[in-house]
Parts: structure tokens; sequence; C-alpha cells
């Protein structure tokens, strides 16, 4: 054949590659669920904290949490269900087995404003007769600055 074009003559070859575009965007669009839907779903008892202004603390880990409502009573975020209220023992063998397990784990309490002290100070001592040595209060920051104490004398 002159002049003309013959087929290559042998088996072809083929490729045996797989297409991971699909693949990729289906990670994608799990990922923008999961980033959307992740803030959602924070769990815990409703509480309107107090307000000051205190720095954020920084911790590597999650802090175990013990909620008291505005009628007194005292949730945590770990073990068991968090909506139902605990008695005091199991609030200190709950905590104390985290603790032994974790002892650098930060405990902190997010109380009402509504509360009275007096079941802050007690939920403070089931923490420690549980073995808290350090325990932290959640609050909010003030919606405006608190004005000066400070009278026109004391500028003076």
């Amino acid at each position: 054949m002159a002049g003309g074009f013959a087929p290559k003559k042998g088996k072809r070859r083929l490729t045996a590659e797989m297409n991971v575009v699909p693949y990729i965007d289906v990670m994608l669009v799990l990922l923008v669920i999961f980033m959307v839907t992740a803030p959602l779903m924070t769990q815990g008892i409703d509480v309107e904290l107090p307000q000051a202004s205190a720095e954020t603390l920084s911790a590597d880990d999650e802090p175990l949490t013990l909620f008291v409502d505005a009628r007194g009573d005292y949730f945590l975020d770990a073990g068991g269900d968090p909506k139902k209220a605990l008695a005091d023992q199991i609030v200190i063998d709950r905590v104390g087995a985290i603790l032994r397990n974790k002892p650098e784990t930060m405990v902190l309490i997010r109380a009402d404003k509504a509360v009275k002290y007096d079941r802050v100070a007690n939920g403070m001592s089931l923490l420690q007769a549980a073995g808290a040595a350090k325990i932290g209060f959640v609050t909010d920051a003030p919606s405006a600055p608190r004005p000066s104490t400070a009278t026109k004398r004391d500028r003076g």
C-alpha cells in the first residue's frame, strides 16, 4: 500500500486507571456537610451565664464541665445522659473516675446566674471531693463596658 496508512500490527494495550475525580467530589461534599453541622451539635444544659471580663483559657483536651441550672440541679457533660439531673454522690463518682484516668483534665463550672450561690459552692466541694485540684468558671463577656467607679474627687 503505497501512501496509505496501514493499521499497526499487534495487540492494543489496555490501561487500568481508576478515575478518582468522583470520589474527591463526594469527599468535598461530606467535608462541607460536617463543617456546617459540627457547630450545631453542641450538647448541654441551657444556662444563662453571668457576665465577667476575663481571659479565655486554652486547653488541648476537652474540659469536664459541671452544669448548674437555674433550679440548682447538677449535670455533667461526660458519662450518662447529659439531660438527667445527678445526685451529689454520682457527681463525685463520675468526676473521680474521669480524673483518675486523666488527671490533667480541666474542670469547669457553668452555673446559671439565677442559681443560689450555695448550690455553686456545693458543686465546687463535690468536684474537690472527686479530686479536682483546680476549678474554673465559665462566664459570658459583658455586653457593655462597666461604668467607672471613680468619682470626681478621685480623679483629681
